[in-house]
């Protein structure tokens, strides 16, 4: 297994989660990003840069995303792409996306993109919380634990 995050949109203290996982279950991380991050020193975890680019660090993360591993990504379409790979997908948030959930999710992706371009005012999404945090952790500690 090995954990593939987004990089470019993932909340800081999502990424000390996953550095910390990292460490607890000795599981790789890699974040994937258009700009040079940093992460602590450690052989599990290290950051990647891609050039800069539409859709080019969700291009990477599916280019090296194999069956079992898990992907951190707000990105509904990159989760479906990884879902198709048969490898799991948590938001920031904590909501993991399935089989099940992923054609309901680009759908209603698809449906909002399309009210913002025709002029629409949809708003953001709420601002990012304990909750969400406690959310994601929980989501991915089950996952953690069922892969073993």
């Amino acid at each position: 297994m090995h954990i593939w995050v987004d990089a470019d949109a993932c909340p800081k203290v999502i990424k000390e989660i996953l550095f910390r996982a990292a460490l607890r279950v000795q599981v790789p991380v890699t974040l994937v990003a258009n700009r040079l991050l940093s992460t602590p020193p450690s052989p599990l975890i290290k950051s990647v840069q891609v050039p800069a680019g539409f859709d080019v660090a969700d291009n990477a993360i599916v280019e090296q995303v194999q069956a079992g591993d898990v992907v951190i990504t707000a990105d509904i379409p990159l989760a479906a792409a990884v879902i198709k790979k048969e490898a799991h997908a948590i938001n920031p948030r904590g909501e993991l996306y399935t089989k099940e959930n992923i054609g309901q999710r680009l759908s209603m992706r698809n449906f909002m993109d399309e009210l913002r371009g025709s002029g629409e005012m949809t708003g953001g999404p709420a601002a990012f919380s304990q909750r969400d945090r406690q959310s994601f952790a929980n989501t991915l500690d089950r996952l953690l634990a069922k892969s073993k």
